[in-house]
């Protein structure tokens, strides 16, 4: 691989470099070269980034500091903890569960909709332009008779748009306002990170706007206008599964629908489940928590996810008392205000406050600035008693190790945003690029005016992933400040109660056996990222699991690289890891699982085999790896569940 090494004896001769580069990479995305013409061009390139063209080094592949270090130089940030945590707002039902457009349909809305664009303001007459928006769906909703159709569901209504937002201190760098592609509700002022509060037992259907530019070059460099939103981890049907191959224009609308219901619902659990006496479709032991949303538009979802396009989606279970939302019923876990999501990102921004990405890496990006709800070092006043935080790493490349600066614990009650058979009491949690992790943090111990920092400890060096050495405590550890304030009311569980209630225990494997078994290697191939020795291809199925068995996947990865591997669909459950029995880490139903390099401790996973169910819907999903720079670089398949009549069945 190609590195060009910078030596630099003062600082400022490495942000000359740095600077110089993101210049260069900046020319070449606007002048609309894409790789495969820069191949054509003469380029020769691998993983490890852009390398030479025509014998001669075209671009440094990092600004590489002689220590080592992290190769971008972005503005310090030397007024940390000055602002305050942004905290995700919920977005708000439509007016009386009306759209103020066409009313959903089942299939294709065949009315065009003109609406106002928020924050796009006529110059000449000084009020927001009004645009034409046509639906892009083109599929039926799969099911949704089945569930009370469109009358049933509550109606939200989103826009994909550019805004400006500030990561940094705003009393330190007051005009650091970058351009994001971001999510913004239309029916209040929720923007930036959101949360959409959703309850089993009640669909909803989201209607999401594209008002990006749309003129393409009108990016700042990187980002697509085209967009596919996904909800991570949700058991939804294709069409409204947000896959890599489902994307749509600027001025086009698209109607999501979300059954929210538990897996089995049309298949191993038609007759449903009772959970003490209350009775829900589905398997209840398949009952969810935390999801996200983020775009997944393909070749482009590391750029689109790292410009902004990611959200939170909490889904209740309080139709079974489990999960409510409300801290005096159920498992009682902290809600309300003391419920809390945390995306972390790291960013590159040049000297005026403007995100950088690295369209020419395609090992994997990291940030020298990691942020919390899109802001670099804030701060979180929390009352004296318990609070549930939602962790999420979005990405787009970097594996965090999440631990309280003064060791203690956290009582952790989900991973990948289900519900654990039992809380975990743990020093630290450890994140791949979109996995999660729910935890409870006691701060009633604490008196007021005391400071505790939420910290990133993992060493990562590069997009291969984490060496998994800890490093000690510093300032460049600390993401998120803890202030604790006064005491509060808490009807909260107790810890004792939290760490020895039984939750959601594991789904039985025996009860649907596996009836296939299929392997899939994660690598290199010629300076390509790979699954089974190919690069990814829109066109071709691999994989026709019929609907309602399960099957049995291996994984593998060589070469060092880390991959954290994403299935659509359902989640699963990991049987061997290195043909050992899982750790306390896997031992929870996963979407997301870290293998190769630095996947857990120190050590590496070069194996892992896992079962997965095929239920209740028909069609395609993709799996991935997710580290979005390798995904968006071919390393993903898709695989088509059919019923056990179709041709391909099993195949």
């Amino acid at each position: 691989m190609f590195k060009k090494i910078i030596q630099a004896t003062r600082f400022s001769q490495q942000e000359k470099a740095v600077a110089r580069y993101m210049q260069e990479v900046r020319d070449i995305q606007e002048a609309k070269l894409t790789r495969r013409e820069l191949f054509k061009m003469g380029l020769t390139a691998g993983v490890g980034g852009l390398a030479t063209i025509g014998g001669k080094n075209l671009l440094p592949d990092f600004a590489y500091a002689e220590d080592g270090a992290t190769p971008f130089v972005s503005p310090t940030c030397s007024m940390p903890w000055s602002d305050p945590l942004p905290i995700p707002k919920a977005c708000v039902p439509s007016e009386n569960n009306i759209f103020k457009g066409p009313e959903p349909h089942v299939g294709q809305c065949p009315e065009p909709h003109v609406r106002k664009n928020p924050g796009n303001i006529d110059p000449i007459r000084n009020e927001e332009i009004e645009e034409e928006f046509h639906e892009a769906r083109i599929e039926d909703h799969q099911r949704i008779a089945d569930f009370g159709g469109v009358e049933a569901c509550i109606k939200y209504e989103l826009m994909a748009k550019e805004i400006d937002w500030n990561f940094y201190s705003g009393a330190e760098y007051p005009t650091f306002n970058s351009k994001v592609w971001t999510y913004v509700d239309l029916n209040s002022d929720a923007t930036g990170v959101l949360r959409i509060n959703a309850h089993y037992g009640s669909p909803i259907m989201m209607r999401m706007y594209n008002g990006l530019p749309k003129d393409g070059r009108d990016n700042q460099g990187f980002g697509l206008n085209q967009m596919s939103p996904h909800l991570h981890n949700a058991h939804n049907p294709p069409a409204s599964d947000g896959s890599p191959l489902r994307f749509f224009d600027p001025g086009k609308w698209y109607d999501f629908w979300y059954p929210n219901v538990r897996a089995g619902f049309a298949s191993t659990h038609a007759a449903g489940t009772d959970y003490k006496g209350l009775h829900c479709p589905g398997n209840w032991q398949e009952t969810q928590s935390t999801l996200w949303f983020h775009d997944h538009r393909f070749d482009f979802t590391a750029q689109n996810v790292y410009k902004g396009m990611a959200s939170f989606y909490t889904l209740f279970s309080d139709d079974i008392k489990l999960d409510t939302g409300d801290e005096t019923t159920g498992l009682r876990l902290p809600s309300g205000e003391y419920d809390i999501p945390l995306l972390f990102t790291d960013k590159v921004f040049d000297q005026t406050g403007q995100m950088f990405f690295d369209t020419f890496n395609i090992e994997g990006i990291l940030g020298d600035q990691q942020t919390v709800n899109f802001k670099i070092k804030p701060y979180l006043e929390v009352k004296r008693r318990k609070y549930r935080f939602r962790f999420l790493d979005a990405g787009p490349s970097r594996f965090i190790e999440l631990s309280l600066s003064n060791g203690a614990k956290l009582i952790r009650i989900a991973n990948c945003g289900n519900l654990l058979p039992k809380a975990q009491v743990v020093k630290s949690i450890r994140l791949g690029v979109a996995e999660r992790a729910d935890v409870i943090v006691d701060f009633s111990q604490y008196p007021a005016g005391t400071e505790i920092y939420l910290e990133n400890r993992l060493e990562q060096k590069d997009g291969k992933g984490p060496t998994g050495k800890i490093l000690p405590s510093s300032n460049n550890t600390k993401l998120l400040k803890f202030i604790v304030t006064d005491a509060a009311d808490d009807y909260s569980a107790s810890i004792a109660e939290l760490v020895s209630q039984v939750m959601v225990p594991m789904p039985n494997r025996a009860a649907n056996p596996v009836v296939r078994k299929r392997n899939f290697s994660f690598d290199t191939s010629n300076g390509a990222w790979t699954v089974n020795g190919e690069l990814f291809d829109p066109e071709k199925i691999s994989a026709y699991p019929v609907e309602g068995t399960a099957e049995e996947w291996t994984f593998t990865s060589g070469g060092g690289w880390a991959h954290p591997i994403h299935t659509h669909h359902e989640e699963f459950q990991v049987i061997s890891r290195n043909g050992k029995f899982p750790a306390l880490d896997d031992l929870s139903r996963k979407d997301v699982v870290r293998i190769g390099e630095g996947a857990q401790g120190t050590s590496g996973t070069g194996k892992l085999t896992m079962y997965m169910q095929f239920r209740d819907w028909y069609g395609d999903y993709p799996m991935h790896c997710h580290n979005v720079v390798h995904e968006d670089h071919s390393m993903m398949v898709r695989f088509k569940i059919v019923p056990s009549t179709d041709l391909n069945a099993g195949k």
